[in-house]
């Protein structure tokens, strides 16, 4: 397992969620809900995340049908994950397939007793803090980064 800190990002529509981990990769935490309708101030907000947390990789949640297929929601993320590529370079992103993560953090949400109003602030944070964990616990059984490269177009 490569040492050194990684965010993931959790692209919706409305809100925008985003984790990080220790530099041992062992536990994912929830950083902050990025609001995700004007997409440039969104991008501005992510890269200084970026730089605040000098981590060694983004990964990105690509959502994918339970049948595996990539709809419009996974085109939107692609555009989105190479536009935050191109902004934060070097530091490499990467997409990770983040089915039923949003489904699994309302569900741990509301067994800890977070209601579903307040829980709409930061679901978002859980899920990508899922994905985060998702990704990490691949990366330690394969050895290998997970999910698929994002290519830098300038």
């Amino acid at each position: 397992m490569r040492r050194g800190r990684r965010i993931a990002v959790d692209v919706g529509d409305a809100r925008i969620g985003v984790a990080s981990c220790d530099p041992d990769g062992v536990l994912a935490t929830p950083v902050e809900t990025v609001p995700g309708r004007d997409i440039p101030s969104a991008h501005k907000r992510l890269a200084a995340i970026v730089e605040e947390y000098e981590p060694v990789e983004v990964v990105v949640g690509l959502p994918r049908s339970l049948s595996g297929r990539e709809g419009p929601a996974a085109a939107k993320v692609r555009t989105f994950a190479k536009e935050m590529a191109r902004r934060i370079a070097p530091v490499p992103v990467r997409l990770v397939d983040e089915r039923m993560t949003t489904v699994t953090a309302t569900q741990g949400l509301r067994a800890s007793g977070v209601n579903s109003k307040k829980g709409r602030s930061v679901v978002d944070q859980a899920a990508a803090v899922i994905i985060l964990q998702n990704a990490l616990e691949i990366e330690k059984i394969s050895g290998r980064p997970p999910g698929e490269p994002v290519e830098v177009v300038i």
